[in-house]
């Protein structure tokens, strides 16, 4: 679970200047994401991750027998819309990654940078050692999104539910259910830097996820 951060726009604010100027250096709080825990809800969803379109996306299809819902609504200001698209992105890909059971699986570097990489390597390492993939439903709700001090980044936050979102193992088949608690509930916090030269592609540079988010009930 990852440690808070107190003066969460700052930090993000002055790590958006370094990727958007240096293109890398995240910092080392890469978050360990509960293996068993998350459930979906269904507003008006926002641009999916496959609306968003370069003809060179990658692949991000996920197992049958896995829902990732983003109940969210799609902002009126048309940078907003693409940073929380690509941060659906960015989640998508880990997901498809822990799948695939592919820590280098290009999809979540292809819509991260820095330490969000890095979190998305670990993630997808954890549950690989495990022997585990996902199953059930994980669902993200009550997002927002605010232009950085910078004017160009975009710090993407939003809810998570995890109590109907499990492992699986691979070997055997079988589904570690759990049951919903406070730890069924995480926030989510995403720094979306802005596309660089001709790409349309906001990457996600930093990641915190706080546990047991009494909010998010």
């Amino acid at each position: 679970m990852a440690r808070r951060i107190a003066p969460i726009a700052a930090t993000f604010a002055a790590t958006a200047a370094l990727l958007i100027t240096a293109c890398g250096g995240g910092d080392d709080s890469s978050s360990t994401d509960d293996i068993q825990g998350a459930d979906t809800g269904s507003k008006s969803p926002s641009a999916s991750a496959s609306e968003s379109a370069d003809s060179d996306r990658p692949d991000v299809s996920l197992p049958k027998d896995f829902k990732l819902v983003f109940d969210f609504d799609k902002p009126s200001d048309a940078k907003h819309a693409a940073a929380l698209a690509d941060a659906q992105n960015y989640i998508r890909a880990l997901k498809h990654g822990i799948a695939k059971q592919d820590p280098n699986d290009p999809a979540y570097q292809f819509y991260s940078a820095a330490q969000a990489a890095q979190y998305a390597k670990s993630q997808i390492e954890e549950y690989v050692k495990g022997g585990w993939t996902v199953n059930g439903t994980d669902r993200y709700y009550d997002e927002d999104t605010t232009t950085l001090n910078d004017g160009k980044g975009v710090l993407v936050t939003f809810c998570r539910n995890q109590a109907k979102f499990y492992g699986k193992e691979i070997k055997t088949g079988k589904i570690l259910y759990t049951e919903e608690s406070l730890n069924s509930y995480q926030t989510f916090r995403l720094l979306m830097v802005p596309p660089s030269g001709s790409s349309e592609v906001w990457k996600t540079g930093n990641i915190e996820v706080m546990g047991k988010a009494k909010e998010c009930q």
